[in-house]
C-alpha cells in the first residue's frame, strides 16, 4: 500500500505542477517623461530589458513613447520604469476615431500626438460643458422675462 500512495502523490503533484498559469504574449505602451537624449533611451532600454519575460523594448523619444513586448505583466513593467526616475504612466492616447466624444474636455489634451485624444470612460457626455443652464433658460422662447432683444 505504501508504493500505490507515493505513486499518487507524485502524480498529484506533475498535476499540479502542470496547471501553472501562463502568461500570454503582450505589449504594454508607456509614456515616459523627459527622454531627452540617447543616454536616457539607453538606460530605459537597459532596465526594461532585465525584466523577466520581455521580449522586445522600442522606445520613441519624440511622442515620449515605449513599447514593451513579451511575456509579461504591465504591473511589473511600470514598476521596473519607475525605477528610472521619471515619471512613468501606462499610455494614457487612443485614436480620436476610438472615443465617442473626442472633443470634450477631458479627451482634448494639448500634449497629445497627432491625431490622438486621451482615454476616458464612456460615461463622460456631450451634456458635460461650462455654460450654466440658468443662462441657456434666461434667453428661452418660454421664458415670458426674457431679453427683449430675442
Amino acid at each position: 500500500m505504501g508504493v500505490e500512495r507515493t505513486m499518487e502523490y507524485i502524480s498529484e503533484f506533475l498535476k499540479m505542477r502542470r496547471k501553472k498559469k501562463k502568461i500570454p504574449m503582450q505589449t504594454v505602451a508607456l509614456r515616459v517623461a523627459r527622454i531627452d537624449c540617447e543616454g536616457c533611451e539607453r538606460k530605459i532600454k537597459q532596465i526594461l530589458s532585465g525584466v523577466k519575460g520581455v521580449k522586445s523594448v522600442v522606445v520613441d523619444a519624440k511622442q515620449q513613447k515605449v513599447t514593451v513586448m513579451g511575456y509579461i505583466e504591465p504591473k511589473k513593467v511600470l514598476e521596473a520604469a519607475k525605477s528610472t526616475r521619471k515619471k512613468v504612466e501606462l499610455w494614457p492616447y487612443v485614436p480620436y476615431t476610438m472615443v465617442a466624444n473626442p472633443y470634450i474636455s477631458q479627451a482634448y489634451d494639448k500634449k497629445a500626438p497627432p491625431n490622438m485624444v486621451r482615454k476616458v470612460p464612456d460615461t463622460a457626455s456631450v451634456n458635460e460643458t461650462t455654460v450654466d443652464d440658468s443662462y441657456t433658460i434666461m434667453f428661452s422662447d418660454e421664458n415670458p422675462n426674457s431679453c427683449s432683444i430675442m
